[in-house]
């Protein structure tokens, strides 16, 4: 829920890749480790593999997707730029970096790229979506207009319906962006869908409506843990107590964050526990300060992958210490050291740090090439 802030650096690489074998072997374990869900391990491995294959469009592109999942938007703009560099007409990567330009606050490159896109092909609807998300931060009548030239050329493009849904919400529009949402589940009835119409009639304070939509979009996909959490904050308005603690339980098993905690913490209190309320208080803000902590090291981390694949091992140990320091439990930072040892050949040493960040993410086994 938190974002990391954006920092940025090349992704360009100065020494000579061992093989584009041994790059596929450490990108499909990456690729595994993140069906399992387990980012951290994955983001790791991706960069070790774009460090061994820095022209493969295919890892860049997974590379930025995994930058721009922690934040590290500026970092995930240069991977996807080096996937469409390597490969122009890989749509993917282009669509991506368009969007990391937004998030960015390059607005006016993103349209432009998104522009070239429609001008080559007029008639595909996807190229106008992707315009409408570029225009979206910079013009919201263009955005509107874009997406429903969209829907003109595809009448049951369930994310342009969605996403013109967004933006007529937010050009205080509301009644046409519920009718359009709605619109949306008749055709494709997904819970993100019927999660966005509950949190609109939760702002509008019909409480009632908001339960409703809640309930279903959890009814469709029970780990829904923003669902959950959301659920839990409409009950709180509404003062139920008991079912807004509930709920708000259910998605703390689901993914236990400092912000959960916290608005637990105030139901418990509102309903008398004051032990309880303490309890929560803290652990929200233990996990506050963990959750910091982690972010302040993923960016040592990263500063330090980009001095390591420059060809400077020696200066990258300092950088990957300083992330240890930040957070001794963020196993990326222990890996990453692992590799940089390894080049320099200590190799009892690099062992120790591989060791060290199995033990903390079991996802982050070293491979055989380096045992």
């Amino acid at each position: 829920m938190l974002a990391l802030a954006c920092f940025g650096f090349s992704l360009v690489v100065g020494h000579t890749a061992p093989g584009q074998a041994q790059a596929k072997q450490v990108y499909d374990r990456a690729v595994q480790l993140e069906r399992e869900g387990n980012y951290p391990a994955s983001l790791s491995l991706l960069w070790e593999a774009a460090g061994l294959a820095p022209h493969d469009a295919d890892i860049q592109n997974r590379l930025g997707e995994a930058l721009e999942r922690i934040g590290a938007l500026d970092a995930a703009g240069a991977a996807y730029r080096m996937a469409v560099q390597e490969r122009p007409e890989f749509r993917k990567a282009s669509n991506n970096l368009i969007l990391a330009l937004v998030k960015v606050g390059k607005g006016t490159e993103a349209v432009d790229r998104a522009r070239a896109l429609v001008t080559d092909d007029p008639k595909d609807p996807d190229r106008y979506f992707t315009l409408g998300l570029a225009q979206s931060e910079q013009n919201i009548d263009d955005a509107i207009a874009s997406f429903r030239r969209t829907l003109d050329l595809a009448p049951r493009h369930t994310l342009a319906r969605y996403n013109l849904a967004l933006v007529l919400n937010r050009s205080d529009h509301v009644s046409e962006s519920i009718e359009e949402l709605k619109r949306a589940l008749a055709s494709d009835p997904q819970p993100q869908i019927h999660y966005t119409i509950g949190v609109i009639y939760w702002h509008q304070g019909n409480f009632d409506s908001a339960v409703t939509e809640l309930k279903a979009a959890i009814a469709q996909q029970p780990n829904y843990a923003d669902a959950h959490y959301t659920l839990g904050s409409v009950l709180k308005s509404r003062k139920d107590w008991k079912a807004a603690a509930d709920a708000l339980r259910r998605a703390i098993a689901l993914r236990p964050d400092s912000a959960t905690h916290y608005t637990l913490a105030q139901v418990l209190q509102q309903s008398g526990d004051k032990a309880g309320a303490k309890a929560e208080f803290a652990e929200s803000e233990r996990l506050r300060q963990r959750t910091e902590a982690d972010q302040r090291a993923s960016v040592w981390t990263a500063v330090g992958v980009e001095r390591l694949e420059a060809g400077d091992a020696a200066g990258s140990i300092d950088l990957f210490q300083r992330a240890v320091a930040a957070s001794d439990q963020y196993a990326p930072a222990f890996y990453q050291m692992g590799r940089a040892l390894q080049r320099l050949g200590k190799a009892p040493e690099a062992r120790e740090a591989f060791s060290r960040a199995a033990k903390l993410n079991p996802g982050l086994v070293a491979p055989a090439i380096h045992k």
